[in-house]
């Protein structure tokens, strides 16, 4: 610990205030101070808390202590510890008035440990639902992959579900281009159910790209997407990857060449089971009827009753009704027992303009760990709070504005210890 203090040292009268004080807690506490190498230099005797050691403590001036605690926390001697193993390496060579609350709100504001540990203060936002009530009002699109290539050529699966019937479709694609997720997402889905309203996907690039948005603004689709590195935004289609992912790697073969074979098959399955929260099958939400399954054909299954073209459009038309009106109480009920749910470990903890925050960034960088990186970026202030989950930040006045949900971001209340 290279410290050197010296009465030469302080300022003004600051080394006999010291005195003072200490004295005066001695009286209260039976401690003994006085100097010890002969060269005016104050050291008080200390007890631990145990009784069972005894050390001299220096007594600290005040305009010393920035740069003890940058040695006991901040070097890597310090090792950038928590409150408890910082108070203790000080506490045992050190003493001033309020060493306890200074050691405390060192280790609080330290920047560094902000950044690889993040803040001690987490936000956690309320969920936003967005409630559909036809097919094919709004639908979600994604790029799964990749996988390794086909015998075809296919290299990524494009995956697309209505919010409201839960039709999903699986599209094989050699690429992620924007020129072949615009042209599949019109011969297989909008040329067979027509022009959705809203079209809801991440930041992908090829979702983000002209063309993309040309084709969007031609079709009068409203274009929307979630905010980086917030995947609940887009739970609906995750949740079908993951699905995909699973039937996929019990189907495919040894070298996984041939997982394009399988996608058919897995729209059977799934259109034909019921979705857990409908609590009706993707094929009964949209048809009215259920499909004709290979065990249907095996085992038999009764004739439906022949019926005229007009009956059979009336019959339907009834089964449809019923069928949306039950799913749409399905729907609502769990909505709200999902944000009963999510909103219970909400933080209510809102920001407002001008607002100093962490932004919570984890980055992949070629050749480093990710194990060893921080992953915590600050100070960013908010420049706008775009609704009640979602802010725009900046990192300074010349950078590019961010929008960042706020599950991402934390109060900032670091300090740049170096510059004390």
């Amino acid at each position: 610990m290279l410290v050197h203090v010296h009465p030469s040292d302080t300022i003004g009268n600051e080394t006999l205030q010291t005195r003072q004080r200490v004295s005066s807690h001695q009286q209260s506490n039976g401690s003994v101070v006085g100097p010890r190498r002969g060269d005016g230099v104050l050291y008080r005797r200390w007890e631990s808390d145990n009784g069972s050691s005894c050390r001299w403590q220096l007594i600290l001036p005040k305009s010393r202590i920035p740069e003890v605690l940058r040695e006991t926390h901040d070097s890597a001697s310090g090792g950038h510890f928590g409150v408890m193993k910082t108070l203790s390496k000080t506490r045992k060579r050190f003493y001033w008035d309020r060493l306890r609350a200074d050691v405390e709100k060192w280790c609080r504001e330290c920047h560094a440990c902000g950044a690889r540990k993040g803040p001690k203060t987490r936000t956690k936002g309320r969920l936003q639902r967005y409630n559909v009530g036809a097919p094919f009002e709004r639908m979600a699109l994604d790029i799964l992959g990749p996988f390794p290539v086909t015998t075809k050529g296919n290299r990524y699966v494009l995956v697309l579900m209505d919010y409201f019937t839960k039709w999903p479709e699986a599209i094989p694609i050699p690429d992620q281009e924007a020129s072949t997720v615009a042209e599949k997402l019109v011969r297989s889905w909008i040329s067979c159910y027509g022009v959705p309203m809203i079209l809801h996907s991440d930041q992908g690039t090829n979702f983000n790209s002209a063309l993309f948005t040309e084709l969007c603004k031609l079709l009068g689709i409203l274009k929307t997407r979630t905010t980086a590195l917030h995947p609940e935004s887009d739970g609906i289609v995750e949740r079908l990857n993951r699905t995909i992912l699973n039937h996929l790697s019990l189907f495919v073969s040894r070298n996984q060449t041939d997982w394009d074979t399988h996608l058919p098959l897995f729209l059977l399955a799934y259109r034909s089971a019921e979705h857990e929260v409908t609590g009706l099958t993707p094929t009964e939400m949209l048809f009215g009827r259920t499909l004709r399954l290979p065990c249907d054909i095996l085992f038999g299954r009764p004739s439906e009753t022949p019926s005229s073209p007009i009956e059979y459009m009336k019959n339907l038309e009834a089964r449809l009704e019923s069928v949306h009106a039950f799913a749409r109480e399905r729907i609502k009920l769990a909505s709200e027992r999902m944000k009963t749910r999510y909103d219970s470990r909400a933080t209510d903890h809102h920001f407002k303009e001008g607002d100093l925050v962490w932004m919570y960034n984890p980055k992949r960088r070629r050749g480093l760990s990710p194990k060893l990186q921080q992953n915590w970026e600050g100070p960013y202030t908010v420049v706008k709070k775009l609704n009640d989950v979602v802010y725009r930040v900046q990192r300074s006045p010349n950078a590019k504005p961010k929008v960042i949900h706020i599950n991402r971001l934390a109060p900032y209340r670091a300090t740049d210890h170096s510059s004390k």
